[in-house]
């Protein structure tokens, strides 16, 4: 079983009430194996109070067994594709939408051909992307947080550590909060707050084309369409 499927939908309320099927899909597949998790996990049991479409649910596939390590963005992409195709994961592909979530620190310097993977993802689905990490999507959701943590400090958030690591990002969250992001699953309740994380992304690039030497994201964007979509069945 490469993916786990996880979801809050309630097929039937009773047995005596007829089943319903969501009309669409949104499939959340990511880079990371916990932070990420943590966090849509905790979006997804959101969706009624964040007055998404009742027909309309949101879906994360956890990575399982030999591909919970899978990260790196080109493998995590063929990984997806794989599962779209796989009828058990009861993927729709005329209505259904695939998310794939991954950070944009490794193209800054170490890999090439990110172009090519966007335009390769877009062709079918739709990329989330965080630059440097999915940490920076996260301190987005804590009021004021741009104007104090990011606005002039952008260069830091783009400089690697002496490991090679971009690090800047996970020290900052470490110190808004006191949670290690990679371990502790409280970090996901920072999801409450998804409504200030999609105003304040909006202070900085959004555009995952211009991606290269800017601080970015569009993950907030995205949970802001499905948040407003309206279905015309």
């Amino acid at each position: 079983m490469p993916v786990h499927t996880y979801t809050n939908w309630n097929t039937r309320p009773s047995d005596k009430e007829e089943q319903i099927e969501p009309f669409r899909k949104y499939f959340f597949i990511c880079e990371g194996a916990n932070t990420e998790t943590f966090y849509f996990r905790r979006l997804i049991d959101l969706r009624k109070q964040l007055g998404i479409h009742p027909l309309i649910d949101i879906r994360l596939w956890e990575k399982t067994d030999k591909d919970r390590d899978i990260s790196y963005a080109k493998k995590l992409v063929e990984f997806a594709e794989i599962q779209k195709q796989n009828i058990d994961n009861g993927f729709d592909l005329d209505r259904d939408k695939m998310i794939i979530v991954f950070d944009g620190d490794i193209f800054e310097e170490k890999v090439q051909g990110y172009d090519e993977l966007i335009a390769s993802i877009e062709k079918t689905d739709t990329a989330a992307v965080t630059n440097p990490g999915f940490e920076l999507f996260l301190i987005l959701h804590i009021d004021g947080s741009y104007e104090r943590y990011i606005k002039g400090h952008e260069a830091e958030y783009l400089r690697a550590d002496e490991k090679g690591k971009y690090s800047h990002a996970y020290n900052v969250l470490l110190k808004l909060t006191g949670m290690n992001a990679k371990t502790n699953s409280r970090i996901g309740e920072l999801a409450d707050n998804v409504l200030t994380a999609i105003k304040q992304e909006k202070l900085i690039n959004q555009d995952i084309h211009r991606l290269k030497g800017n601080v970015s994201s569009n993950v907030g964007k995205i949970i802001e369409e499905i948040i407003n979509e309206k279905l015309d069945i």
